[in-house]
């Protein structure tokens, strides 16, 4: 019986991810927006193993990287902006609920670009994408208990903290 390759197990749990996070869009598009935020949450599991994985067997690459960065994107960027989106801000005046959501998905796509140029190894440069997105999850399971003010408020403060120039010890 063949065995898996060593090679293809981190890509594969990265691939996971973005499964997730493309349930969590179809989920919140059937509004069963718990569900959305739970999905976002597993990719959130999926993202930490993958990076684990590849580092024990070390089987880091170039390619992993950036498929890493592609699913995050989709997890983390637009599906937990959309579901914040259509569960709060989707009737917000003037259109700053979706003014918004678009915000951090840009900002989300600049943190992501600009992680993989710099070669940076001891911390991150503003907050990681995937940190911002696991938020926005938790954030929506106690929307209902939120002011949507206050959830705009911490939609913004996501895509700017993101984008930010705090530096961010890794652990």
């Amino acid at each position: 019986m063949p065995s898996f390759p060593n090679k293809s197990l981190a890509n594969a749990v990265t691939l996971c991810n973005i499964v997730f996070g493309s349930l969590s869009l179809v989920y919140t598009l059937d509004q069963q927006f718990g569900l959305a935020a739970i999905f976002i949450l597993i990719a959130a599991v999926l993202d930490g193993l993958d990076g684990r994985i590849a580092r024990r067997l070390d089987i880091m690459s170039p390619l992993g990287k950036e498929l890493d960065s592609l699913c995050d994107m989709v997890s983390f960027g637009v599906a937990p902006a959309l579901l914040i989106y259509a569960q709060v801000l989707i009737n917000y005046t003037y259109s700053l609920g979706l003014i918004t959501a678009l915000l951090y998905i840009v900002c989300g796509a600049y943190r992501l670009a600009r992680f993989n140029v710099l070669d940076i190894s001891g911390y991150f440069l503003g907050i990681p994408i995937t940190l911002a997105g696991t938020f926005l999850a938790l954030l929506a399971l106690f929307a209902a208990y939120l002011p949507a003010h206050l959830i705009l408020a911490l939609l913004l403060l996501m895509a700017i903290m993101m984008v930010s120039n705090i530096k961010i010890p890794k652990l």
